[in-house]
């Protein structure tokens, strides 16, 4: 069965920590490939300064067409909104019964799982990989919840890079080159 490690966000925009700790779970842990998937509205986000959705899906595609072991899914733009990992995880096992799916997030994240809809069923049915973040967090114990610890630890923000486009400062090393490419073409964040 092939494993994927879902790896869910806004993107808002794609940066190089995303595609750094995408290729670095894929290269480093068992799962065969990871798949981006770009969320229409987080339920704990404001929709405000969120690009389209089919932008922020392009800018991933494109930054990642040569890697046969990063994918990008849109699997969250038929799904109601505000989007449920639960509901999407379920969707996604439905859809592609021969893949096996597990969830990559942050470890400043693992600390809110139990404020997720129908956390203990996820916890139950999906592995979660678990990457470090600056600033010192409760590990949680459980059998499905396996911290990566030798993740390259890129603190950027995708919040810093928006305002730092709008004041129309220079970001191009903190996103991947086909990606800041798109950006600066669309004239997106300005």
């Amino acid at each position: 069965m092939i494993k994927i490690g879902l790896f869910f966000g806004s993107f808002n925009p794609f940066h190089i920590g995303h595609k750094v700790i995408g290729a670095h779970m894929v290269q480093h842990t068992d799962l065969d490939k990871v798949w981006y998937v770009v969320s229409p509205q987080n339920p704990q986000k404001e929709k405000k300064s969120l690009l389209n959705q089919h932008h922020r899906m392009q800018i991933i595609q494109r930054e990642i067409e040569d890697h046969n072991d990063l994918d990008v899914s849109d699997i969250e733009f038929n799904l109601p909104i505000p989007s449920y990992t639960i509901d999407t995880l379920v969707n996604i096992s439905e859809k592609y019964p021969s893949y096996s799916f597990s969830i990559i997030m942050g470890e400043d994240n693992i600390v809110s799982l139990p404020k997720w809809k129908n956390y203990k069923e996820i916890l139950d049915n999906y592995s979660i990989y678990v990457y470090p973040r600056s600033g010192s967090f409760v590990k949680k114990t459980h059998k499905n919840i396996f911290y990566i610890e030798d993740v390259p630890l890129i603190d950027v923000s995708a919040s810093f890079i928006r305002n730092s486009i709008k004041s129309g400062k220079d970001v191009s090393s903190l996103l991947p080159e086909k990606a800041w490419k798109y950006i600066y073409e669309m004239n997106f964040y300005k």
